[in-house]
């Protein structure tokens, strides 16, 4: 599932390539053999009916907006930070060349331009956006993506000022979610199952389905996951996964005490010895026996 993202002015957001978003160099054409995607792109998969969609647009009105490009470290050629998209479907609708705008890039630049430009599409899977999210942070906090894990658990609890203000810009330019949810509901995600969340990224499984499918058992979630794209409701599945929990065993406490009670029972003369008072006590715990128990239908009493 998708949902509609609000564009906003990146320029903050960027830190250190604000300039990008507001400069002019000149546009110029490159040959498409010369570019190539680069590395850290977030967006890992495309869907293929957007990339149709955008083939046949462009074959019928070319490239309209140029991709932001960097020389490659190597000398040879250009790497993509922002535009894979339109480079694919440049590909697909067989253009030979595209506009583009060359900037001197940093790694953490072209990594930081890339993930503001996806986050900020629609298409973006659930898996992908928290990935590419936490990256941001990590980024922005200039941590490990461990590290940025931690301080956004730990900041639910115990707010530190400083980091609490990077996190609200963020969070805030990027639209749709605040950190705070991010970190109570998007950040397990990253925990599920690897089938799942392949799913997610590479078939479109919807969030809210790869949750239910991820608590079931490891021998059932490929089927899960196909009744889910065949279009099982969220219902469905939870029926399916309740249905396929295996069966409670008594604990070994309780057989313990089962054990213990048999073995007294089965004393020579218990129940012919009997007072009274211990007669009252036996049919009071007798009629309280759960009813599955009494329905026995064997003679205990000889």
């Amino acid at each position: 599932m998708t949902r509609k993202r609000p564009q906003r002015d990146l320029g903050g957001l960027l830190g250190g390539a604000q300039a990008l978003t507001q400069a002019d160099p000149e546009v110029r054409r490159l040959p498409l053999k010369q570019l190539r995607p680069y590395g850290g792109q977030p967006r890992r998969f495309f869907a293929e009916a957007e990339l149709q969609q955008l083939t046949h647009s462009v074959r019928e009105q070319g490239v309209l907006q140029p991709l932001l490009v960097r020389p490659a470290p190597s000398g040879q050629g250009y790497e993509i930070a922002a535009g894979e998209r339109r480079y694919r479907a440049a590909l697909a609708a067989g253009l030979t060349e595209v506009p583009v705008l060359v900037q001197p890039l940093s790694d953490p630049q072209m990594l930081e331009v890339g993930l503001v430009e996806n986050l900020q599409r629609e298409g973006l899977s659930a898996i992908d956006e928290t990935e590419a999210l936490l990256r941001l942070v990590a980024l922005r906090l200039e941590v490990t993506l461990q590290q940025a894990r931690q301080i956004l658990m730990v900041n639910l609890r115990n707010p530190e000022p400083e980091r609490v203000s990077v996190l609200e810009e963020v969070f805030g330019l990027v639209g749709g979610q605040t950190w705070q949810s991010f970190a109570k509901n998007r950040l397990r995600m990253l925990q599920w199952p690897g089938e799942v969340l392949e799913a997610m990224r590479t078939q479109g499984l919807p969030y809210t389905l790869g949750g239910i499918i991820a608590a079931a058992q490891p021998d059932h979630r490929t089927r899960l996951i196909e009744q889910a794209l065949n279009g099982a409701s969220a219902r469905e599945l939870r029926e399916e996964v309740a249905s396929l929990q295996p069966t409670l065993v008594a604990s070994s406490a309780v057989e313990r005490r089962l054990d213990e009670v048999r073995r007294r029972l089965k004393q020579p003369g218990l129940l012919r010895d009997l007072n009274k008072s211990q007669e009252a006590e036996l049919k009071k715990w007798m009629d309280r026996m759960p009813a599955w128990l009494r329905e026995d239908g064997g003679d205990h009493s000889t």
